[in-house]
């Protein structure tokens, strides 16, 4: 069997709608390129499905245009990867239903990255939601992780260009096909992931339009490339809720942002801690539910002795500039704005996030000190 008429065999399989990853594999498993001249009834019990789903199965495989899907393919800069080829991520070839195809754009080689982090969330996140994404994801990613999400409105655009900020890796999973990049106002942050070393992936055939059955498909694709999902906010019938399961049942570790007790975006990750995920409100709490082997080497946040807190990454010059003036000693607010010049109102604003990304911690006599110190 050649490489081409493998190749088309595949992509022809990979084009049939209405098949689940599950029916998909089943057939190529048991007849390969031979579902192609198989009878219906074969089709059928090849794949567990009913006869005329195995008859539609056949038409539609046998109209689909392998050749100028490949065209399609080289043109936007994509390769494609058989399940059963030796560039195919080995994490999501571990998942209990892996694509039997992905096309990818972008350099990025997906067995290459040592740990790969999934975040996901509410597309109609809070303030407080998009700035836990943008803290977490920005310090996994100067750590040396590989941000992963879904491309989607909200906390996963956070999340991919918080990574990008720091100058990190991320891939995003569509829910489409690659020539179809949905949501359409997000092609520039696409463009901007693969040109930074990210990727784009899919298991879509290239044109193939976002539908409501692609996005929990697209979900376990996100969890099973990663080690662990953080989950920032999302109600009880959110996608990010169903990706969460989606990793437990792939046997990897889920993180649960705690939100305020009054947010109906809070239920999903609350939920999530109650049944055993991992409190996280830094990726120190992350990096210590991983496994040694994949904790990243270049984590700031996991060593012992942790670098000087002003060379992290990521920081503004406010931050940089109130780090400088806590010193060894802790400070009240009213000092630091003496020292700093920066108003009352935003300064406490600031101090906020910092304590959230770990930065300083409060002390008695409300001061703060650099977190270390």
């Amino acid at each position: 069997m050649s490489a081409y008429t493998r190749l088309e065999a595949m992509l022809r399989l990979n084009a049939v709608t209405g098949l689940s990853t599950k029916a998909s594999l089943k057939l190529w498993e048991r007849l390969g390129m031979d579902f192609l001249r198989a009878s219906d009834a074969a089709v059928a019990e090849a794949g567990e499905i009913g006869l005329e789903v195995a008859s539609r199965a056949r038409s539609e495989a046998r109209a689909f245009d392998p050749s100028g899907e490949m065209a399609l393919a080289s043109k936007a800069g994509a390769r494609v990867l058989c399940c059963d080829d030796p560039g195919y991520p080995q994490l999501l070839r571990e998942i209990y239903d892996p694509p039997l195809m992905l096309y990818i754009r972008g350099d990025a080689d997906l067995n290459a990255a040592q740990t790969t982090l999934a975040f996901v969330g509410s597309r109609r996140p809070t303030q407080y939601g998009l700035r836990m994404a943008k803290t977490l994801a920005r310090e996994a990613a100067a750590a040396g992780a590989v941000v992963v999400s879904g491309l989607a409105r909200g906390i996963d655009a956070q999340a991919h260009a918080a990574a990008l900020e720091v100058k990190g890796k991320t891939w995003a999973v569509l829910g489409s096909g690659l020539g179809r990049i949905y949501p359409a106002e997000h092609a520039a942050l696409a463009e901007r992931i693969v040109s930074s070393g990210g990727a784009l992936i899919s298991e879509w055939p290239m044109q193939a339009p976002p539908f409501k059955g692609a996005f929990p498909r697209r979900n376990r694709v996100v969890s099973g490339l990663c080690w662990g999902t953080v989950v920032v906010e999302g109600t009880l019938k959110s996608g990010s809720l169903i990706t969460a399961r989606l990793a437990i049942e792939q046997g990897r570790e889920v993180f649960a942002v705690p939100g305020p007790a009054d947010s109906r975006l809070s239920d999903a990750p609350h939920l999530l801690i109650n049944e055993g995920a991992k409190l996280t409100c830094k990726m120190a709490d992350v990096w210590g539910k991983l496994p040694p082997g994949v904790v990243p080497s270049a984590s700031l946040y996991s060593a012992d002795e942790p670098l000087p807190t002003e060379n992290r990454p990521g920081l503004s010059l406010d931050q940089q500039k109130i780090l400088r003036c806590l010193g060894p000693d802790a400070r009240t607010l009213d000092e630091l704005v003496l020292t700093t010049g920066i108003d009352l109102s935003r300064l406490s604003y600031i101090i906020f996030e910092m304590e959230l990304r770990d930065l300083v911690v409060s002390v008695p006599g409300q001061r703060y000190a650099k977190k270390g110190s």
